[in-house]
């Protein structure tokens, strides 16, 4: 036998790669490796639960802590599992079907129903935009006052209207998914509050609620600001999207699922919907330690609760509830005026989706610009910035119930779903979430006109 002598080269050579083979199996590579897997699995479901956490929501959740301290923290642990199951469903019906919420809804219902809804979303985003646009301008002004308000929020909606049409998707919805880290900034407000953890845990598992008017309207306006309608369509045409990106670029070739995906899908949902409820938790308790207590109780916008909380909790818990404002803004305006574009074009049966270039789908576009403008308008016309808000939580009562109940018909259909279609627990939750968004938006009605 011939004997082969190993090189000085090929020894170091040798050497190099069982280091590198010894370092990859180190324990403690397998965090960070397992880590980086996790955040490329979320998606979607990031962004959409992230941007639920818009300045209209941290304006609702601010008025609940100053109003009622920590009596209303268990509402952020009920919501949870509610927004996760809702959401799970628009996710599984894009991954399966290949299509949008409003193209199912124009598949399998009357057209009178499927406009009825898309009018009402339009609307609601339009005003929720217009309130989001003035709280984050009223945000920059907190930091730096002499800023033209007007001028600030001409910038935002060019910016963004900018950042939608002209970037790519891909990068697009990278950007989206690293800005949902801004809400951490409402986590550390909290933290710096020094809370009564005893007495924020004990609110937290034990529900409480007065049953008086004022509190049953705030109870509604919380599940409005949760389990929203817009959520509802972008998350559906965002699984749609990122098939599109994988070269699925027909409606048959998206058709159908596998395990694989609907695993990611759901570690991605239940994600997005928790650091939305854990970022609804802390600044419902940052609100009552440092605002309840000082007997601050009317916040009547994000802007206001960060203005009320500098000389209670000092500079930094204001920066941080000013800037996480702004950077939330930024996040939940495009996917309001992006639902309403997927929502209205799809109703149509126009080109839609934000992957495709400006000149490919022009009314996509449009419906997208037009929903900014309006948002722009609302801050110019006189429109009171709260007065915005209630007609776009009215808007979403009446529409929410009856997409919410679409959705369950959909996702429970075999012939639809095929081997996705929903368990028996999923619909049964979806039905009571149904019943209770229309006892919401009922109350919400009534509280308002009566």
């Amino acid at each position: 036998m011939k004997k082969i002598t190993e090189t000085p080269a090929t020894a170091l050579s040798s050497s190099i790669k069982k280091t590198e083979q010894v370092v990859r199996e180190l324990p403690s590579s397998k965090p960070i490796k397992k880590t980086k897997e996790y955040w490329n699995v979320l998606g979607p479901g990031l962004t959409t639960g992230a941007s639920d956490d818009d300045p209209s929501g941290i304006a609702t959740y601010s008025q609940t802590g100053a109003q009622y301290g920590f009596q209303l923290l268990w509402l952020s642990v009920v919501t949870f599992p509610l927004m996760a199951v809702v959401q799970e469903m628009c996710a599984r019906i894009g991954l399966v079907t290949g299509r949008g919420l409003a193209g199912n809804i124009r598949q399998h219902f009357s057209r009178k129903v499927l406009y009825i809804c898309t009018l009402l979303l339009f609307g609601a985003n339009a005003f929720n935009i217009g309130a989001d646009l003035g709280a984050m301008a009223k945000a920059v002004q907190l930091l730096r006052p002499s800023f033209n308000y007007s001028l600030l929020v001409i910038a935002f909606v060019i910016v963004m209207l900018l950042m939608q049409i002209f970037m790519p998707y891909a990068r697009y919805a990278k950007y989206l998914k690293w800005l949902a880290m801004v809400l951490l900034a409402y986590v550390a407000s909290a933290l710096l509050a020094n809370l009564n953890w005893g007495d924020v845990l004990r609110h937290t598992i034990s529900p409480s609620i007065h049953f008086t008017k004022d509190q049953l309207l705030l109870i509604c306006a919380i599940l409005g600001t949760t389990i929203s309608p817009y959520l509802f369509f972008w998350q559906t045409s965002q699984e749609v999207e990122n098939q599109i990106l994988e070269g699925k670029t027909t409606v048959a070739s998206r058709q159908g699922s596998d395990k694989t995906a609907v695993h990611s899908m759901r570690v991605d949902v239940w994600s997005g919907m928790l650091l939305s409820n854990i970022v609804m938790f802390f600044i419902i308790a940052a609100s009552g330690a440092l605002l309840f207590t000082q007997g601050i109780t009317n916040i009547d916008s994000a802007a206001a609760a960060a203005e009320a909380l500098r000389p209670v909790a000092g500079n930094a818990t204001y920066f941080l509830f000013a800037v996480g404002i702004i950077g939330t803004g930024l996040l939940a305006i495009p996917v309001l005026a992006g639902s309403s574009s997927y929502a209205v074009s799809e109703s149509f049966k126009w080109r839609e989706g934000l992957y495709r270039k400006f000149r490919q789908a022009h009314a996509f576009y449009g419906v997208l610009v037009v929903s900014m403008l309006i948002g722009l308008g609302i801050n110019f016309i006189g429109i009171d910035p709260i007065k915005a808000l209630i007609y776009s939580a009215i808007a979403n009562g009446i529409v929410a119930p009856v997409v919410l109940a679409l959705i369950v018909v959909i996702s429970s259909n075999q012939r639809i779903m095929g081997d996705w279609v929903n368990r028996r627990l999923t619909t049964f939750m979806g039905w009571a979430i149904t019943g209770l968004m229309a006892v919401a938006g009922l109350a919400a009605i009534f509280a308002v006109f009566i």
